[in-house]
């Protein structure tokens, strides 16, 4: 750690907006993938909602590679390796994009689509990794509040940008979005000490009490965020509402996320543990709110509140997990917390897909209560307060 540090005192805020953009950008093709696979899926399948089997294998592919590919750069330079996995994903969209312009059959599609999500989860890690190098301690809460905000506007931005440019042509939309995710490619300094420090005995475990506790907290929250998210469309209908008012609930999740984040940057400090506890108790009550069904504006308020705590707990959880994991083994770990995030979207897609939205919005309230149960139950438990 203390030579993570001492790199960091050389970094410069020009180099830290180079890794902000770079984080900011690397998501585009994840937050524009839902409507542009569905786009793409209906002149080769007739049917839109196939654009989301593309999604789910992405998804289940990101969580099967991301730590084994992460592994396999533990000895290289982490900028080198980043650009590397980032070239890898833009070639397999690239090859979706050619094979559905050539209207091939449409599981070839998937299965090219499932590289792109091999890498993704390792690439997440590596980026991630590289902040603290460029970053001092002190400063990371900022720096994470920061990107964490830029991210909303990337969810936000992406599906606009991704229906603009697949009315012209989904396959131009997917080239010119995938193009924008390849953007650490040319960002990113070279850091030639960006190499993991040397594995030190005793050190080696990573799925510890602790560690799995904030990788289980992550999950709980793409849970419930993702529930809002991908319940948009049926939360409108259940109201009355016609399917493209949907976007009044992500709206408002996402904007009160951009405050959250907003005030992590300010405040630029790591919460006590009892006002995470504070924050947990938060978002389950908003995730109650939001199950109970009650109104259209008990729904909007609930959004609300869950999107207020997203940028402080996701900071926390990334800030605990980067005292907790072993020097030589942190794109692993931030890997592994981009697959909690994979799994928390694929229990509620699932449960969404299979069930009904009233169970969907009560399993994801049960999980973000249970997680607030288990952190006040196992302080001592759970690493540093």
């Amino acid at each position: 750690m203390a030579s993570d540090v001492a790199v960091s005192r050389g970094g410069s805020r020009r180099t830290l907006i180079r890794w902000l953009l770079s984080y900011s950008t690397f998501s585009v093709p994840q937050a524009a993938g839902p409507i542009i696979f569905a786009l793409l899926a209906i002149p080769i399948t007739g049917d839109p909602s196939n654009g989301a089997a593309i999604v789910l294998v992405i998804t289940v592919a990101q969580v099967v590679g991301a730590v084994p590919v992460a592994r396999l750069g533990r000895n290289k330079n982490a900028v080198s390796f980043l650009k590397v996995l980032v070239g890898i994903r833009i070639l397999a969209l690239a090859a979706v994009a050619f094979l559905a312009a050539m209207g091939a059959a449409f599981s070839l599609l998937l299965a090219v689509a499932a590289l792109a999500g091999l890498v993704n989860g390792a690439a997440f890690g590596y980026l991630r990794s590289i902040l603290n190098y460029l970053v001092e301690p002190p400063r990371m809460p900022r720096a994470l509040g920061m990107a964490a905000t830029l991210n909303e506007f990337t969810f936000v931005a992406a599906p606009v940008a991704a229906s603009i440019l697949g009315t012209i042509d989904p396959v131009l939309a997917l080239l010119v979005l995938s193009i924008l995710g390849t953007m650490p490619m040319i960002l990113m300094p070279r850091i030639p000490h960006a190499i993991a420090s040397r594995p030190v005995e005793g050190t080696g475990r990573m799925l510890n009490p602790p560690i799995l506790l904030w990788l289980a907290c992550t999950m709980a929250n793409s849970a419930v965020a993702s529930s809002i998210e991908i319940g948009a469309v049926s939360l409108a209908i259940d109201y009355g509402f016609p399917p493209e008012m949907g976007f009044i609930f992500t709206v408002a999740l996402c904007v009160a996320s951009v405050g959250g984040g907003v005030w992590v940057s300010v405040r630029n400090r790591m919460p006590r543990r009892l006002v995470v506890v504070f924050y947990l108790i938060l978002m389950s009550t908003g995730a109650v709110l939001i199950a109970g069904r009650l109104s259209v504006a008990v729904t909007i308020l609930g959004a609300v509140i869950i999107g207020c705590c997203l940028a402080p707990l996701s900071t926390y959880y990334s800030l605990m997990l980067d005292v907790l994991s072993p020097p030589h083994r942190k794109a692993e770990l931030f890997a592994m917390s981009r697959t909690a995030n994979s799994i928390g979207i694929i229990l509620t897609s699932a449960i969404l897909t299979l069930t009904s939205l009233a169970l969907t919005l009560m399993v994801s309230a049960t999980v973000i209560f249970m997680a607030t149960v288990v952190v006040v139950a196992c302080p001592h438990r759970s690493g540093p307060p």
